[in-house]
């Protein structure tokens, strides 16, 4: 195949990419958009392969034994699970942009360009930090460790002295090309993924998936060089900006810096906390009847929902519960914080699982603009992001973060299992507040007990 074609067809697979990214920035179009960067992959994935002397069993092999694996995870992975889904693929992305270039390094080694071997020092090291460090990502929000940070004395010496051993590794590899200090330097990267995201709590995952996937992205990039595929490159390029831009509008939703995220410490991670609260006042409770006639009769309602709901799976419920107050004449709304869940956009792709209308969804700006003219908000298993800690208390470790400011309706009620603390780990005053009632359920059970009473009115 002439090279004219070649990259005539590789510019097709890029264009599509940038297409499905542009369309992946819209809920309306975001289905679209994933379909069109599929198309664009495949279409690379099949000129390479025919330009290349390839095994066809072992790639017919493996795409059999990928479409099973991924047709069992698309059908068994609750949406609760999505945040360990993609953690799980940033890091086989990592692992796969490592092996590739690590085989390049050692088919021919001595021999490599100066430019070809730093690209595969890069690719192997930002590869395998991404690979153990999107599984430690993993086993927090899994719960096979726990979410709150892991902290020992003299932590970032530590890492610090990881970091330079690598960045010595890379160099006497390049200089080299010595395979010695090419696998010391890969083992002491796949360490660094560990020590890299142990010491961050659960309160930060969005921002850590969202970052780790900006280093696969990097990585397929780096690997893209070293075998001159134009694809790879740009397909990695868009990924890793992709991520580091997300990871900065998530940082900027929670007024926090990056650096603050990856080394604070911050937060307990498990969503437990204690069972009461500091505040010292009184919680005021409400039942599923009350709920309904306040609910029934109001003008304007929004839902503002949280990791809570994904837990309980409750978001069917919760559109039957909508569907019929709008049947009502009740205008619903949705807002949706941006670092609400465990992952960018964790609750846009719960709520339109369950065909909730995108022109429902109200972003931070648009929600507080509505919420002083709310009748009744319906907090779903959301705590850090409607604390009002982090707009009244300066001694708050939230303190500045942008907030659903939900107490400012008439009537706000919050739907959760107890009292304990969010994700960072610290008392929520809006509990306490005149104008909120707790209504303590499971958020599935509850929301359909407070359905079936509407249904009565």
């Amino acid at each position: 195949m002439s090279v004219e074609v070649l990259s005539l067809v590789y510019l097709l697979g890029a264009v599509a990419f940038i297409i499905g990214l542009k369309r992946l920035s819209g809920p309306r179009t975001a289905r679209s958009g994933n379909l069109v960067a599929a198309l664009g992959m495949l279409l690379v994935i099949v000129i390479t392969l025919v330009d290349f002397t390839v095994s066809w069993a072992v790639v017919v092999a493996g795409l059999v034994v990928g479409a099973a694996i991924g047709a069992v995870l698309a059908i068994r992975v609750q949406m609760t699970a999505m945040p360990q889904l993609v953690a799980a693929f940033n890091g086989f992305g990592g692992l796969a942009s490592a092996l590739v270039a690590g085989a390049e390094f050692l088919k021919d080694a001595p021999d490599h360009n100066m430019e070809t071997i730093i690209t595969i020092v890069l690719s192997v090291a930002v590869g395998a930090l991404t690979f153990t460090g999107s599984f430690i990502a993993y086993a927090k929000l899994q719960g096979i460790m726990k979410g709150s940070p892991i902290t020992y004395p003299g932590q970032q010496a530590v890492n610090g002295l990881i970091g330079a051993g690598i960045v010595g590794l890379g160099v006497w590899v390049v200089v080299a090309q010595n395979a010695l200090p090419f696998w010391i330097g890969g083992v002491l990267a796949l360490v660094f993924g560990v020590l890299f995201v142990i010491p961050i709590g659960g309160a930060d995952m969005p921002v850590v998936i969202a970052l780790l996937n900006a280093f696969s992205g990097l990585a397929a990039a780096f690997t893209g060089f070293v075998i001159s595929n134009q694809a790879l490159i740009v397909g990695g390029a868009l990924v890793g900006a992709s991520g580091l831009i997300l990871s900065s509008l998530m940082c900027q939703a929670m007024n926090r810096p990056l650096t603050n995220v990856l080394f604070g410490a911050f937060g307990s991670g498990d969503g437990g906390g204690p069972a009461g609260g500091t505040e010292g006042g009184d919680v005021r409770t409400t039942s599923a009847d009350d709920l309904a006639v306040a609910l029934a009769y109001a003008h304007q309602v929004m839902v503002v929902p949280g990791y809570g709901l994904a837990v309980a799976q409750a978001q069917h419920v919760l559109r039957e519960l909508t569907s019929d107050l709008e049947h009502r004449g009740v205008q619903v709304a949705f807002g949706i914080h941006p670092v609400a869940g465990r992952m960018p956009g964790h609750m846009n792709v719960l709520l339109a699982e369950a065909d909730v209308p995108y022109e429902q969804l109200l972003d931070l700006d648009d929600a507080n603009a509505l919420l002083p003219r709310t009748d009744v908000v319906l907090v779903v298993g959301a705590n850090d992001v409607v604390n009002p800690a982090a707009r009244d208390d300066p001694g708050s470790p939230i303190y500045g973060m942008p907030i659903l400011e939900v107490d400012k309706a008439k009537l706000c009620v919050v739907i959760k299992r107890s009292l304990s603390a969010g994700f960072a780990g610290i008392d929520n005053p809006l509990f306490y507040k005149e104008g909120t009632r707790m209504f303590f359920a499971d958020a599935k059970k509850g929301i359909g007990e407070i359905e079936s009473a509407v249904s009565q009115v």
